[in-house]
């Protein structure tokens, strides 16, 4: 606190001098200067800064008028605040432009400054003691003391590095007193490399940092001391020795040794004469390399035995020194002693560059990285090379060239993060340098590039490199000569685009290839060449239905081809004139595009018409692309049309389930909201720099009435009865108003902070009484929110409430939230109790001293306390203590009343998620309590979990001994009933059931949730205060050690997985704090605890427990995770190898299988490790043991290991290759080829190809590991062509495999063989296996044959993605095949051969001969013609594999029928579906529902009639439900999507449709199928519907439509409820068509009931299901002419239930029974039962019914359905009769007891309760739509029916009581305000009149 000591010295020194002069001027800048250190955020960091700035130059004459003796205090002041900030460079330079500005016409002043500052860093400071550091007494931060100051305000290292590279003065100063300032780097460098328990490699690194800068910023300076005899220094020397050290490893981390590597470097620079310098660098190499000698480098001499043993690091870090920084002409000067002309760069750094890329460690990325400086330097120093070699560098026969490509081809595919752009710029670098050798030497031949075009193309496509090295190509070749070479490419771009990671370098190749052809034309000559080859790609991947893909390729691809080609957006908007999804959301991208690189045009009315259409969208890709148009592009403002769009829009799309939507959603408002707030200042300013679109455009009125209704919108979804998705997207879109719209300052952001400006727009719209964000209404709606059963709707309107309302609740507020907070504390259900932990958190952060009062007076405390957190946490650590005694005395009370999780959670939220809590920790007058707190804290935690988790092992008292082992669930199960039993005071245990009581659910829960919550609360603490410097006091070594017994206790002894879970993220983040500390005895405890659990692992469990080992595992995983990943990892290599060794120990020859072996133990925690995510890709240096040892396990005699080994195989499998990159989107999977695979693991593919020779034929049939290794293979990718690849070696096993006895292996290793045979390659191994295959008659091994036939399939089958064979090559293969023709025949006698034969063929169709073709028609037409049901042909019993053969057949006749599609075949595939055989005929229909068939339409209408025509006899012998669903589906699947069905089957049933359709309804209704049939039946009998109905068929509709109903209510089947949606849509429509008008006034009832069902299914909790429900509203509004346009375009499920209720109103207004139907879904809750039950305040029980759709909103349906109401009674009043005589009294009694219950205080005691219940609040809302719909049906009917009803009152008087009941709603937030009534009644409106 140095510069606050002379900042207050400034000040008084100044204060003094007077208010006037340069005392004043000088007293300003202290000011600012002092609120520059007061500040914690950056940016307010540097706008004090600036202000000082501005101050010192505005006034400089004032400043100037001061003499030496006023100046140098304010100087002194300067250079403190200069030292203390040499942590941020922009600080310190900053402060050195103000100090030179500050000393102008008085340099001398300063420069006497700064060299007492410095002269006191260096003249009498040393180097801080071990002894004190580890005492605890200090941080180690500082090598440097300051003389006359204390320990406390030790300047930082980094000062010196600042002063060094920042400061001119400084450097001066360092000239001039260069002796000292080494003597105290090297004794610096020399105590942070000693071997004791270093300091901090962060010190380390500063250390090596000051002494790189020094010489870098002085090397004229340093030189001498280098290289001359007189002048030589031995500071240096020792400085050059420990730098040598750290490179060769005494430095721990690596950045440490790297640095050390560049500062010797820059050491070399100095060298007077290149060849001196080369020379030392050459020795530098040598004495790493050799180990012995002397290194001298001028006149400075460094023994070797100082030198530690090195780890082939210290190359990389010589090499990479040298390459980034050292002088070119050392790096290309002849080295002395060479016989030819070698130099440093070609002839030293490249071996090592080569030497270091093989080699297999963890620095991966700087070897690259050195590859790549390397190709620089080469490439920057051509002509000086040529000029030392007098040839040709990279000579094709060159073995430079040759190393080179290797090199970089071999590490094509690394998959360390970021080696991938290196590489990239290898290629690039490669091929430069190459061309400008080529160029320089006049070659005209270039074969380089072809052969890397070949080798590039030769890869998959799915392999990252590919591209690059393309990318790299491209130029030289010319984009027509890629395109010609690969045709594919334009297609594997496409994947590319699919796939996230290869989205970059496809963009980026599609560039370079689109660049180089328009280089070839001018304007449309360049549009016909793009669109020659990128116009179907660019089109197909806009219309993709794949959100990955458009997205991809409408925010890369299509921005930077307008920009090129702007004719390309013509050719493009031509390809998107349809009405479908894939045409508007293309159309609406492009749209956006243009208009974002052409500038913002107004939308024509065609365009707004089309716009307006895709956001009442039924896909959501379609909806977001049209808002992104709305809300699009820099610089765009909002016109009248579009912000009328948007009104339109958000309140349709606030119930969205995607939670990728609503981030989309809140991302396009924040920026509208910013371009109204920014126009409307301009306006406000008047200086508004853009020209308004239209009328109202930019006006403050606009940006205020828009934000208003947005607000009142958002505020309005907020109520309890609102669904999550609703509340969330609100609440989204109320952060963003209050960021955009409010003046609140957050520090800790950098961008999006109000403008200065912002309170004269708050002003002006406060003045027309808008945005008043923080109202009553709007906090109620808020603290509602905190009462919400999901944590994100809790911490969101916390975090609101928290950022940006006033610092204080309202005092009215408080006792109600605090009782409220402390009554969800002691809930036993955890979603109440985390609500109570938010809302303590959230009083916590809005409190002032009346809550602390509130408090006080509870515990009848003397005086008010001052820290209101220290108070708040004392408070919940007694009522803590308070649970944990009642605990102890009857623990199921306990759990029932007073759990202890939500005490836990509320100390884990207010500790660790609260800043102020940190800082008064912080405060020394607090400092005490809170260490006394702390400690109560840990024990009280240790004592809960020890009662908890004794109690579940029967333990009684802390005496009883403790079990190693988790108990078993049945130990735990006794456990429980006992305490139940003790509990109730009962004597004997009650009868068994099957479910679990209420009662153990209440003590399993408190158990384990208590348990989790201590993890948590712990490991969070622990992370907090050691990483506070100043607080680590606060938890002492002791209470550390307690909470290290706690988490072993947890892990140990607990077997809920979501406990050990969330114990294990505290643990974690235990372990780290400790392990990264620089105290000894700390980093001690989490090596002890793992120690103690090897040691534990050792022996016998004392119990048997699960087979993943319970939690004990993941104590050695969340020790190791917390070592920091950027140093060693020895507790890893500790760990592995001992539970290498452990499982390797043989086993006992008799074990007891109810105990667990220490084998099995070790193998499951190497599991865990492995699957830790925390420990990324350190565990894979260990992979190869790992995978030998799980392939032992695999034939260990026990199961238990084998059991074990299999989990760690598959582990290890999933870390190898990486999780599969693919999304549910649907895109394609990458994967890592065997090459790359073995580049990196090559002792792993000696390991896998050594069990693979051992399983040669002939030996054991039974291979436990042979089957693992095989999986592990087929998961990879195939790589390029290259016969030198190590992937080569594992063919011949895989082939010998073919003969395995056992037929898994066969399979498997036919699958992987595709990775082993690249795809050019395998027509020529085709051809071998073809070859090999048997002659009639001759000697052969089935299972051999078999094998062979898998192989040719998996080699023939197309993989996603890749080219197939070309035809041509696979001719040879099929001359071969053909001439084997028996293997179809019945001469080979086994069934799977045969089948596997035909399989084979299926995939040689265009080779094969017509010939050939032919007879395998006539074997497959006999075959199945003599085949029956219950015999094969030709065998006296069934053959095993028949079935196989038979389906097998089906699907070739079906595919090839496809494939020729000639009547022949046709008729041939119809008849299959007559054949008697079930194997047949279900062939044939999978075929069809795999949708095989559906490139050949006249064989799908072919399979459709046949389908028709057997339906009816089908239907009759239905004796086989399996085959009568596949049959039901197929028929489905044809017929749903063709227009002309119904005529077809008019013709082919005759008339029988609609008995085909009775004898479905009376499956449906008797026999009760399962759901899927029942699903089927649905939809077939609703599709024969569609064939015709008359009059006469009225009862059979009604059947239909209650089967309907049925199917469609909340609590049935998921599959039966999107049956429903699926058949309103199929002949829903046609019901809705007919009814229309008066033509058949008897299908009205029926309409009715399906347009019910349909508002049931629009809000089904299943999107699927509204989905289909969407579709049959926008097919019923396509047909009454709502829609225009040339096709149906869907809506959404919103709109469409907008639809619906306009067409009843439209169509059926007048029926009687119209609003009867709609008052169907108007709910009719008891709210007096609902209040009495919130008012009885019974404890509530653990677990709440389910609701059976929880997206419904019935209130929010009421609302929606109020308007239309009221236009219904218009029509027709005397339809309300009979309802308003039922409801309207319950109607009238309900509002007066509202009245009644909020008119007066007493009756709000649960008021906050209240606020929060969903029940009682959507009961309010659906009386408020009541009472106004009886109100108006009062109106309509006159007064004289009021008074036949009896009701006691007319409808202006209800209508008062109704508005004097919301009055007092709103007053008390439980109902709309005014505003909100307004924005509902808009709504309604616009409703209404849609």
């Amino acid at each position: 606190m140095g510069a606050e000591r002379e900042a207050r010295a400034c000040a008084a020194l100044y204060g003094d001098a007077g208010r006037c002069g340069p005392g004043s001027a000088a007293l300003r800048c202290v000011r600012c200067l002092r609120q520059f250190a007061g500040s914690t955020a950056k940016r307010c960091r540097d706008k004090h800064l600036e202000e000082v700035l501005q101050l010192a130059r505005t006034l400089g004459e004032e400043l100037r008028a001061l003499g030496e003796a006023e100046l140098r205090p304010l100087l002194r002041c300067v250079l403190a605040f200069q030292l203390e900030a040499a942590g941020s460079s922009s600080a310190f330079q900053k402060l050195e432009q103000i100090v030179t500005q500050l000393a102008t016409g008085q340099e001398a002043v300063l420069a006497q400054e700064v060299g007492s500052l410095l002269a006191g860093l260096v003249l009498h400071g040393e180097v801080l003691s071990s002894e004190n550091l580890q005492a605890g007494q200090l941080l180690l931060f500082d090598p440097f003391l300051v003389p006359g100051r204390g320990r406390d305000d030790t300047v930082p290292l980094s000062a010196v590095c600042m002063f060094i590279e920042e400061s001119s003065l400084g450097r001066h100063y360092w000239q001039q007193n260069m002796a000292p300032l080494l003597q105290h780097l090297a004794r610096t460098l020399g105590y942070v490399l000693q071997d004791q328990p270093a300091p901090s490699s962060t010190q380390a690194c500063l250390a090596v940092k000051a002494c790189l800068q020094l010489f870098q910023a002085l090397p004229k300076d340093v030189a001498p001391l280098m290289w001359s005899t007189a002048a030589r220094s031995e500071a240096l020397q020792r400085i050059l020795r420990l730098l040598l050290e750290a490179v060769a490893g005494k430095a721990l981390s690596k950045d440490v040794r790297l640095l050390a590597g560049t500062a010797l470097s820059m050491l070399l620079n100095t060298a007077p004469e290149p060849e001196s310098g080369a020379g030392a660098a050459l020795t530098l190499f040598q004495l790493m390399d050799r180990g012995a000698g002397e290194l001298r480098i001028g006149e400075l001499v460094v023994e070797a035995y100082s030198i530690p043993e090195t780890d082939g690091l210290e190359r990389l870090a010589l090499s990479r020194g040298l390459l980034t920084c050292c002088r070119a002409d050392i790096l290309c000067s002849r080295l002395e002693g060479s016989t030819c002309q070698a130099c440093l760069l070609l002839d030293v750094l490249f071996p090592t560059v080569c030497t270091l890329s093989k080699e297999q460690k963890d620095c991966h990325y700087h070897c690259f990285q050195v590859l790549v400086l390397w190709l620089r330097c080469v490439q920057e120093n051509l002509s000086e090379l040529w000029h030392l070699r007098g040839s040709r560098l990279m000579a094709e026969d060159g073995k430079l060239l040759q190393e080179l490509t290797q090199l970089v081809w071999d590490n094509a595919e690394a998959p360390v993060e970021g080696v991938s752009e290196f590489i990239h710029s290898s290629f690039r670098l490669l091929l430069e340098v190459y061309h400008l050798e080529c160029q320089h030497f006049e070659e005209k031949e270039r074969p380089l590039y072809q052969q890397m075009l070949q080798r590039a193309v030769s890869m998959p496509w799915q392999i990252k490199a590919r591209y690059m090295s393309l990318c790299a190509i491209v130029p030289y070749v010319g984009s027509q000569q890629v395109l010609d070479t690969c045709p594919m490419l334009p297609q594997h771009l496409l994947s590319c685009l699919a796939t996230n990671h290869l989205c970059p370098v496809a963009t980026e190749l599609y560039r370079a290839l689109v660049r180089q052809q328009c280089s070839q034309g001018q304007g449309d000559v360049q549009a016909e060449l793009w669109a020659q080859h990128w116009l179907p790609l660019l089109s197909q991947a806009l219309r993709s239905p794949l959100p990955i893909l458009h997205s991809n390729a409408a925010n890369h691809l299509l921005p930077w081809t307008l920009r090129q080609l702007p004719a390309a957006g013509t050719l493009l908007a031509s390809q998107f004139d349809g009405g479908d999804a894939a045409a508007l959301r293309a159309w609406v991208s492009l749209l956006r595009v243009q208009r974002s690189t052409a500038g913002a045009a107004p939308l024509q009315a065609e365009a707004v018409a089309r716009l307006r259409a895709c956001l009442r969208a039924r896909e959501e890709g379609v909806r977001l692309a049209a808002l992104g148009l709305l809300c699009g592009g820099p610089g765009h403002s909002l016109a009248g049309t579009e912000e009328q769009l948007l009104r339109e829009f958000l309140p349709l799309n606030l119930n969205c389930h995607s939670s990728a939507f609503r981030q989309l959603l809140q991302a396009a408002l924040r920026r509208v909201l910013g371009w109204l707030r920014d126009a409307a200042l301009a306006r406000l300013r008047g200086k508004d720099p853009v020209e308004p679109r239209g009328e109202g455009v930019g006006q403050p009125a606009q940006a205020i009435g828009f934000v208003e209704w947005l607000l009142q919108l958002c505020i309005s979804s907020l109520t309890p009865w609102a669904n999550y998705q609703r509340k969330k997207t609100a609440l989204l879109l109320l952060m963003a108003i209050l960021e955009t719209c409010t003046d609140t300052w957050s520090p800790e952001r950098k961008k999006g902070q109000p403008p200065r400006t912002m309170a004269t727009l708050l002003a002006y719209a406060r003045q027309s009484g808008c945005w008043d964000f923080f109202s009553q209404p709007n906090l109620l709606a808020l603290l509602g929110c905190l009462q919400d059963s999901t944590n994100e709707i809790r911490d969101m309107a916390s975090e609101l409430l928290v950022r940006y309302f006033p610092p204080a609740f309202p005092e009215t507020l408080t006792p109600a939230l605090l009782q409220l907070a402390q009554d969800a504390l002691s809930s036993p259900r955890v979603q109440e109790a985390e609500a109570g932990a938010v809302l303590m958190k959230t009083i916590l952060q809005k409190s002032d001293s009346s809550t602390l009062k509130l408090l006080a007076l509870e515990a009848n405390a003397a005086q008010t306390p001052t820290h209101r957190s220290l108070y708040l946490a004392q408070h919940l650590l007694q009522v803590l203590q308070a649970q944990l005694a009642t605990a102890q005395q009857n623990l199921l009370q306990a759990a029932a009343t007073a759990p202890m999780h939500g005490v836990l959670a509320a100390l884990r939220r207010c500790l660790l998620q609260v800043p102020e809590v940190a800082t008064c920790m912080h405060a020394a007058e607090s400092a005490q309590g809170w260490q006394e707190l702390l400690s109560s804290l840990v024990g009280t935690a240790k004592d809960i979990t020890f009662l908890l988790l004794g109690a579940l092992q029967c333990q009684r008292g802390p005496g009883a001994e403790q079990q190693v082992a988790a108990p078993s669930f049945a130990d735990m199960g006794n456990a429980i009933g006992s305490l139940i039993i003790l509990g109730k005071g009962q004597q004997e245990e009650e009868e068994d059931t099957v479910l679990l009581s209420e009662e153990h659910s209440l003590i399993l829960t408190c158990c384990w949730v208590s348990v989790k919550e201590i993890g948590l609360l712990l490991g969070g603490l622990t992370e907090l205060l050691l990483s506070s410097p100043g607080a680590e006091h606060l938890l002492p070594l002791a209470n550390l050690q307690t909470a290290a017994t706690v988490f072993q206790e947890i892990l140990l002894r607990c077997r809920h997985w979501g406990a050990v879970e969330g114990c294990s993220m505290g643990f974690t983040k235990f372990c780290a704090a400790l392990l990264n500390h620089p105290n000894t005895e700390l980093q001690a405890i989490p090596q002890t605890m793992l120690d103690q659990g090897l040691e534990a692992l050792s022996g016998p469990r004392s119990s048997s427990i699960t087979r993943r080992a319970a939690g004990f595992p993941m104590l050695f995983l969340c020790i190791v995770s917390g070592e920091n990943p950027a140093q060693a990892r020895p507790l890893l290599t500790r760990c592995i190898q001992t539970l290498l060794a452990l499982a390797t120990m043989a086993l006992p020859q008799d074990w007891d299988q109810t105990l667990d072996l220490p084998q099995v133990c070790a193998l499951h925690v190497l599991q865990t490790l492995v699957r830790g995510a925390g420990l990324g890709t350190a565990v894979l240096r260990h992979a190869t043991p790992m995978v030998a040892l799980a392939l032992q396990g695999l034939g260990s005699p026990c199961w238990a290991m084998r059991n074990a080994a299999i989990q760690l195989f598959s582990a290890l499998t999933t870390r190898l290759l990486g999780q599969k990159q693919s999304s549910s989107e649907g895109c394609l999977v990458e994967g890592l080829s065997l090459p790359a695979f073995l580049g990196q693991h090559p002792q792993l593919g000696t390991v896998l190809l050594a069990e693979l020779g051992a399983a040669v034929p002939g030996g054991p049939h039974l291979r436990p590991t042979l089957h693992a290794v095989l999986t592990l293979l087929a998961q990879l990718q195939p790589g390029p062509d290259d016969p030198s690849s190590p992937s080569t070696h594992f063919l011949e096993p895989l082939l010998e495999l073919a003969g395995s006895p056992i037929y898994a292996v066969r399979a498997m290793a036919a699958k992987a063989l595709i990775p082993v045979v690249p795809p050019p390659q395998r027509p020529a191994l085709l051809l071998r296996l073809a070859q090999q295959l048997p002659k009639l008659g001759g000697v052969y091994s089935h299972n051999a044959l078999h094998g062979r036939l898998l192989q040719m399939r998996a080699l023939l089958a197309p993989t996603p993605g890749t080219d197939r064979l070309p035809v041509e090559a696979l001719h040879p293969v099929a001359l071969q095949v053909e001439a084997q023709g028996w293997l179809l025949s019945p001469a080979q006698r086994c069934p799977l051969v045969r089948a596997a034969f035909l399989q084979v063929l299926a995939l040689l169709p265009t080779s094969l001969s017509p010939t050939f073709l032919q007879s395998i028609w006539d074997a497959i037409s006999t075959e199945l013609g003599n085949l029956t049901p219950g015999r094969e042909p030709g065998c006296a019993e069934l053959q095993v594999g028949a079935a196989v053969l038979h389906q097998t057949m089906a699907r070739f006749a079906c595919s090839e029928a496809a494939r020729v599609a000639d009547s022949e075949g046709i008729h041939t595939v119809c008849s299959l579906l007559r054949h008697p055989h079930p194997d047949v005929h279900l062939a044939v229909l999978s075929w069809v529902t795999d949708g095989k068939g559906a490139e050949c339409k006249e064989l799908e209408r072919a399979l459709r009639l046949t389908l028709l025509e057997n339906l009816q006899s089908v239907l009759r012998d239905r004796g086989n439900k399996e085959f009568l669903r596949l049959y039901l589906e197929a028929l489905m699947h044809l017929c749903r999507n063709c227009p002309s069905w119904s005529q077809e089957a008019s013709q082919k049933l005759q008339g029988s449709a609609l008995l085909c359709v009775e004898t479905l309804l009376l499956m449906m209704e008797t026999e009760h199928p399962g759901p899927e049939l029942l699903s089927q039946a649905l939809c077939a009998a609703s599709l024969l519907l569609t064939a015709g109905f008359g009059d006469e068929d009225s009862l059979l509709l009604q059947r239909w439509c209650v089967m309907l109903e049925a199917c469609g209510r909340p609590v049935a089947d998921e599959v039966l409820r999107l049956a429903a949606a699926c058949s309103l849509q199929t002949a829903g429509t046609a019901v809705l068509q007919r009814c229309r008008g008066a033509a058949c006034p008897w299908l009205v009832p029926v309409a009715l009931r399906l347009m019910n069902v349909s508002i049931h299914l629009l809000q089904d909790e299943d999107p699927d299901v509204r989905h289909e429900a969407a579709g049959f509203a926008s097919l019923v509004q396509c047909s009454v002419g709502q829609q225009g346009g040339d096709g149906c375009i869907f809506v959404h499920g919103n709109v469409g239930l907008l639809g619906l209720l306009q067409l009843l109103l439209d169509e059926f207004g007048h029926h009687p029974e119209t609003f009867g139907s709609l008052l169907q879904h108007l709910p009719q809750p008891d709210l007096r039962a609902i209040m009495e039950d919130l008012e009885a305040n019974t404890p509530p029980s653990l677990y709440k019914e389910d609701e059976p759709n929880v997206f419904a909103e019935p209130a929010a349906l009421a609302q929606q359905l109020l308007p239309f109401l009221l236009q219904l009674l218009e029509k027709a009043p005397s339809s309300a009769l009979p309802w308003l005589q039922a409801a309207g009294p319950s109607v009238l009694q309900d509002l007066r007891y509202c009245q009644q219950q909020w008119s007066h205080e007493s009756a709000t005691r649960c008021w906050m309760k209240v606020l929060g219940c969903a029940m009682l609040r959507a009961a309010l809302a659906v009386l408020l739509v009541r009472a106004q719909l009886v109100a108006h049906a009062l109106r309509a009917l006159g007064e004289e029916h009021g008074a036949v009803l009896r009701l006691g009152c007319g409808a202006q008087e209800l209508e008062e009581e109704l508005a004097l009941v919301q009055g007092l709603l709103a007053q008390h937030g439980l109902g709309p305000t005014s505003q909100l009534c307004t924005v509902l009644r808009e709504q309604g409106e616009a409703h209404g009149d849609s």
